[in-house]
């Protein structure tokens, strides 16, 4: 047995890091609550791919990153961690994998790069959808039932999955956000056939590496709090309030501004020694 696969989530440490205590059962009340405990209490950042490394996913390292090195990470180190945490407190987890339709043209064909899963819980007859590592301000706060025309208030944002028209011999699901003017707006689209952790491993390094990649040269940081939805993409810096207030957006003035920001307001504390591009 190698060492990685000894390695057991510290199930405490990870639990003091999002700021959540309750009593430990897979049951759906704890998968909600410790869903958007984890969506609010580690944010989203693609820091590690703009300075040239690829993120480890091996547990042991997203425990010292996520859990210990006041760092966030992209949708393979958070779900990855989420998927153990949950495992660690009795669920069933299978892994799965989307293509982003958020910003897509109509005719565009992405391949499928985002992780997520499927989540079964004690004495429920349906799976959950889950995903605490969307990089968006449409991301899932809680887990939604996986039933067709199922709605989630997960407030302040409303989620639902519907089925479009498909051809392929799975049934496709789609996840859909309601805009602030009403509409539903897809964000992912995925069916419900397993990925292991190599597949992820492969994709994670196709998105650190590859030049066409975005993750892989822009900044992009995202963290929801009590009060308002924060995104910073390269130096542009976003502030959504959750009341339907005026949304600010500004730009940094150099890098010095980007790591006082990204301390100050999403709590990310840079590699010692590390200086972002440009």
């Amino acid at each position: 047995m190698t060492r990685e696969a000894a390695h057991a989530l510290d199930l405490d440490a990870y639990l003091a890091r999002i700021g959540w205590s309750g009593e430990r059962r897979p049951t759906a009340a704890v998968l909600r609550s410790v869903h958007r405990a984890h969506a609010l209490g580690i944010p989203f950042e693609n820091v590690d791919p703009v300075l040239g490394t690829v993120p480890s996913l091996a547990l042991s390292d997203l425990e010292a990153k996520l859990v210990r090195g006041g760092r966030g990470g992209y949708c393979y180190e958070h779900n990855s961690l989420f998927a153990a945490a949950l495992r660690a407190l009795g669920f069933e987890v299978t892994l799965l994998c989307a293509r982003v339709q958020l910003g897509a043209g109509p005719d565009d064909i992405r391949p499928r790069t985002h992780m997520l899963m499927l989540v079964r819980a004690a004495g429920e007859p349906d799976p959950y959808l889950a995903d605490v590592g969307f990089g968006a301000a449409g991301s899932l706060l809680e887990p939604i039932a996986l039933v067709a025309g199922a709605e989630l208030h997960d407030a302040p944002r409303r989620h639902r999955l519907v089925q479009p028209p498909h051809d392929g011999p799975l049934e496709l699901w789609q996840l859909q956000t309601r805009t602030d003017e009403g509409q539903w707006q897809a964000q992912y689209a995925f069916t419900v056939e397993p990925f292991e952790a190599p597949d992820f491993e492969v994709i994670n390094w196709h998105i650190a590496t590859n030049p066409r990649s975005p993750f892989a040269h822009r900044l992009y940081v995202q963290r929801t709090t009590g009060d308002a939805h924060l995104a910073l993409a390269g130096r542009t810096l976003t502030v959504t309030p959750h009341d339907g207030g005026a949304r600010e957006e500004r730009e940094l003035a150099d890098g010095a501004e980007v790591e006082n920001v990204l301390a100050g307001l999403f709590t990310i504390r840079l590699p010692e020694g590390a200086r972002l591009p440009g």
